[in-house]
């Protein structure tokens, strides 16, 4: 005697789609959401190395500082 498979499958898949898109939800929520107090920029700066020492290291400058403000998603 054979057993025929089940009619509905465990892993459907809209109940893949559908998960998929809660988890995509949630992920922009948490991006979203403010992580807590952010420093003001005048205490980054004040923690970023003086100017006047260029030895073509990387500085964290006020031109830096913006981009980045500007590049957060």
């Amino acid at each position: 005697m054979h057993k025929s498979p089940p009619s509905s499958p465990l892993l459907s898949r809209r109940r893949v789609f559908a998960g998929a898109g809660t988890a995509g939800a949630l992920a922009a929520a948490a991006v979203a959401l403010p992580l807590g107090q952010r420093e003001p920029e005048d205490a980054v700066a004040a923690d970023a190395a003086p100017a006047d020492q260029a030895d073509g290291r990387y500085q964290l400058t006020a031109h830096v500082q913006r981009y980045y403000q500007t590049a957060k998603v």
